[in-house]
């Protein structure tokens, strides 16, 4: 059993490290650890969006559904980095899935209550909304970088995913 808490679990995270304690004293209140087996779903596609998880250890792979192609990995996350920000915007609903790779260990965050939190208090609003905006944009990059490949080079059958013009 680890000697650390939850506070020291977020003040250690590069997600949240360099928060003023009284904004991570109230943020652990709304946080427990967690751990995930390799293969275990964290989350699906169009489920409502009611957590944020900040990534202590192990591996949790990006994806979404595409249609004839089954559930398309975008992008592989690990340690420091942080899943789920669907829950800050209407509907609240995950734009992406989520499985762990390999073992995981992480901060489950409950964003019902994180938000009634940024509610009473908008500077720590902005401030978790601009990590998450910036989480969004490296996350949208990696959406690109993978549709890319998927539509630069042919399926397994040889045939062009996209046909010429």
């Amino acid at each position: 059993m680890s000697a650390l808490t939850v506070f020291d679990y977020l003040v250690m995270h590069p997600f949240l490290a360099d928060l003023p304690a009284p904004w991570l004293h109230r943020l652990t209140a709304q946080a427990h650890p967690v751990m995930w087996p390799a293969g275990r779903r964290i989350l699906r596609e169009d489920a409502p969006a009611d957590h944020f998880w900040l990534i202590r250890s192990g591996t949790v792979a990006l994806d979404f559904h595409v249609p004839g192609r089954g559930d398309v990995v975008i992008e592989r996350v690990g340690a420091g980095d942080v899943i789920g920000w669907s829950w800050l915007v209407e509907p609240r609903r995950w734009t992406l899935g989520a499985v762990a790779v390999r073992d995981c260990r992480a901060v489950e965050l409950d964003t019902r209550g994180v938000r009634l939190i940024i509610a009473d208090d908008p500077d720590l609003g902005r401030e978790l909304t601009s990590r998450f905006l910036a989480v969004t944009a490296e996350r949208l990059e990696a959406a690109h970088r993978r549709l890319v490949e998927l539509y630069a080079y042919p399926d397994t059958s040889g045939t062009p995913v996209v046909s010429p013009a």
